[in-house]
């Protein structure tokens, strides 16, 4: 396929109340692992990532760094390939927008956006989240790559989960504000109240993203309550390590 055709094929996946599974991945080799056994798309996490070359989250891996791992990602698996680049590693429009074409020129035909000031306090305001997503957009539409833009809400990884329910009016007018300057889904990691993922569901016309932790046990369980993507972040990452730690331990036991 093209990566056009990647791209509508990737959209076409987010289905409320069938999501779509996303185990994050880290690396090429991580990459094939779950695209052989049969996903039908692939997206990295930040955090798992740069951990995997020694870096912190939070953009401290070089820009530099991971456009080769996105292109070599995109390059080893024939399904679709989403790259999480947190805040676009600029937060004007028009840096942002250069970076976003250097993205879509390794192969990716969609991104995690968040709204979160990176490295900084707090979230940006939406009225400059907007503008960031519509160069987003535009840089896209530039390459004539229907890109898919998950735009991140941190509102609920930035509170406590008692103060969640503050946060859900907030989240759909976000989740609004964010579908008019083109994003193509809304991502709402931190959040594991039903009734709440449920409410910011059928709120907004964009296709909802959860990360699955804590309450949300299974795939089955988010669909019900109308989520169109069920993604792992760092937890299948985590997991390699432990089993690698673990192997180790007990063949130097032996």
């Amino acid at each position: 396929m093209s990566q056009t055709d990647k791209a509508t094929a990737f959209a076409a996946l987010h289905v409320p109340g069938t999501p779509v599974v996303i185990y994050n991945i880290w690396d090429a080799g991580s990459a094939k692992a779950v695209a052989g056994a049969g996903a039908a798309a692939i997206a990295t996490g930040s955090w798992s990532v740069a951990e995997a070359q020694g870096f912190p989250d939070g953009e401290q891996i070089p820009l530099d760094v991971l456009l080769p791992i996105a292109q070599r990602i995109a390059d080893c698996v024939d399904v679709p390939v989403s790259i999480d680049f947190e805040g676009g590693y600029a937060v004007e429009p028009e840096a942002l927008a250069h970076n976003i074409a250097a993205l879509i020129g390794t192969g990716a035909i969609g991104l995690n956006f968040e709204d979160q000031v990176v490295g900084g306090e707090g979230l940006h305001p939406i009225d400059t989240q907007v503008a960031r997503i519509k160069a987003v957009r535009a840089a896209a539409d530039a390459a004539k790559v229907p890109l898919f833009i998950n735009a991140r809400t941190d509102l609920f990884l930035k509170s406590k989960p008692d103060a969640h329910a503050d946060h859900v009016a907030e989240a759909t007018d976000r989740a609004a504000a964010y579908a008019d300057a083109g994003a193509s889904g809304f991502f709402i990691p931190g959040l594991t109240d039903h009734a709440m993922i449920e409410r910011i569901c059928t709120a907004t016309d964009l296709p909802v993203n959860v990360m699955m932790r804590g309450a949300l046990g299974s795939v089955s369980e988010v669909a019900a309550l109308g989520v169109a993507r069920a993604s792992y972040g760092p937890g299948p990452f985590a997991t390699a390590m432990t089993q690698a730690a673990e192997g180790y331990t007990a063949a130097a036991a032996s």
